[in-house]
């Protein structure tokens, strides 16, 4: 491995200091909120997690880092695509295991553009953003519990149709129908039987899959992958895991491991394995010039709290969103502030933090400027670059704010200190009484980071600012600097000023 001069670096840019493009592993969890990792949320953080406090230490934490929405669909559209998931018809919600791809055909993905790169591109794990499944009647498969999949046929829209030269993993959550491993474009084997692998939402499985065996199953398939590259050849890695997201199904060596129930045991699971992963790297000769990525698709959820919600947690210490109001669907921080950890030996100072805003649509700018490249302007449109922030420096960007999305389909503005919600309410899940009269809320996220001071009545002209700025990069049909795009279906505002829907 070639040694680097970070001083250079400084000088001539992260692109042009390294004469080898960096490794990249993309490591996603499934509903981990930030409060979950332990060396982030110190005082009120009950479990255990030695494995990703050991990545923190390092290399770098961001601590103002987001989701594009607050549920795993979206998120995954836009961590894929550089671009915002409301662009799409995936107005609200998120797609079950046997509905159509959302990811068009002629889709530039962060995969695609890096594999024009020279990269090696593989993805491992959940998908969860449609397929295109072979049917016995020719008609599409859809909805919950499609029965009409040609077991023995071949998928033509999987990760492996959009820039990943290879893939394993599961169609979408782990608690969705089909319960079977595809490889490529091809299942492995046949899902013959019918199981339940969370309440009423019963279908078609491979015999031998058992809901605790994925997760172990991915870390392995992961490492793997990484044991097969070389020094020389630039690979990058999105391994989607499955937990700890329903159903929460820790293992059988796992279970007990945690204070806090099932929920802890998978929480600590996952830490282990993401520490195998990173293991597996270092194992591999690989480390000083491979970024290795830990975030999460959104915050914690409701349900892994069972009847009580994060309420149990809470009782018990453990404060899933750490600091922030709400949780998983919401647009409060818990919706989707989540934890985000960067290691790269080569290219960031051990044990450094970043209180930097940034999105998770963020990785395809970021992988153009890590690699000197430059995207095409129809692609990525709301993805900034946040490699300056690895070297300790201001990120650079066009784009003036970040967007929010709840599972209802409602937006949030994020521009620096000030965030707009375009609700009176969450805008997800979480139920609580807001005071009467509340049409929509504005806070000062320095100030009042638990959101619980809403200035929407005493700053106007904030609001018509952020106002204007969200109708913007809604209309534009991109939030970054370039030539006007569409958005794919008209996308629906409700002001709060007026009251009136607009129709962009």
């Amino acid at each position: 491995m070639k040694k680097y001069v970070v001083g250079i670096c400084g000088l001539l840019g992260l692109a042009t200091c390294f004469a080898e493009s960096p490794n990249i592993v993309y490591i996603l969890a499934d509903d981990l909120g930030y409060g979950d990792v332990q060396c982030l949320n110190p005082e009120r953080g009950k479990i255990a997690t030695p494995k990703m406090d050991r990545l923190a230490a390092q290399g770098m934490v961001f601590t103002d880092a987001h989701t594009s929405s607050s549920v795993c669909t979206p998120t995954r559209y836009g961590i894929i695509t550089g671009r915002y998931n409301w662009r799409t018809r995936l107005q609200s919600g998120v797609l079950y295991g046997f509905d159509q791809p959302l990811i068009a055909p002629d889709r530039l993905t962060v995969a695609g553009f890096l594999k024009q790169q020279g990269y090696n591109t593989a993805a491992i794990g959940k998908w969860h953003l449609g397929m295109t499944m072979p049917t016995t009647d020719g008609n599409p498969t859809r909805g919950k519990d499609a029965r009409n999949v040609d077991w023995k046929g071949t998928l033509t829209d999987t990760p492996f149709h959009h820039g990943f030269d290879y893939y394993y993993g599961i169609a979408a959550s782990l608690d969705m129908p089909p319960y079977i491993y595809i490889e490529n474009d091809r299942f492995v084997g046949e899902a013959t039987a019918i199981k339940e692998l969370h309440p009423n939402r019963k279908g078609p499985a491979h015999p031998d899959l058992e809901a605790a065996d994925v997760l172990p199953e991915i870390g392995r398939k992961s490492a793997e992958y990484i044991g097969r590259q070389q020094a020389g050849k630039p690979f990058f890695m999105y391994i989607a895991l499955t937990s700890p997201h329903t159903p929460i199904a820790p293992s059988k060596e796992w279970q007990g491991k945690s204070p806090l129930g099932p929920y802890g045991d998978f929480v600590m699971q996952t830490d282990a394995i993401i520490g195998g992963i990173v293991d597996a790297v270092d194992a591999a000769g690989l480390a000083d010039n491979t970024i290795i990525i830990v975030t999460s698709d959104n915050g914690c959820s409701k349900a892994a709290g069972g009847k009580e919600g994060i309420a149990f947690f809470e009782k018990q210490g453990h404060y899933p969103s750490a600091q922030f109001r709400g949780s998983k669907s919401d647009l409060w921080d818990g919706g989707h502030r989540v934890p985000f950890i960067v290691r790269w030996p080569a290219g960031i100072k051990a044990g450094s933090t970043s209180d930097q805003t940034i999105c998770l649509t963020d990785l395809m700018a970021t992988a153009a400027d890590l690699t000197g490249s430059k995207l095409p302007a129809t692609a990525g449109e709301d993805s900034v670059s946040f490699a300056p922030a690895l070297k300790g420096k201001p990120i650079v960007s066009t784009r003036a704010g970040v967007i929010h999305h709840s599972i209802a389909g409602r937006f949030s503005y994020r521009q620096g200190k000030w965030k707009l919600l375009i609700s009176n309410g969450s805008g997800g899940w979480t139920k609580e009484k807001m005071p009467a009269g509340t049409v929509a809320q504005l806070y000062d996220m320095e100030a009042d980071p638990g959101e619980r001071n809403n200035l929407y009545d005493s700053h106007p002209e904030v609001v018509q600012r952020l106002v204007a700025q969200l109708e913007s990069d809604v209309e534009r049909g991109r939030s970054t600097a370039g030539p006007e795009l569409s958005n794919d279906v008209p996308v629906r505002l409700k002001m709060p000023a007026t009251g009136k829907k607009g129709k962009k």
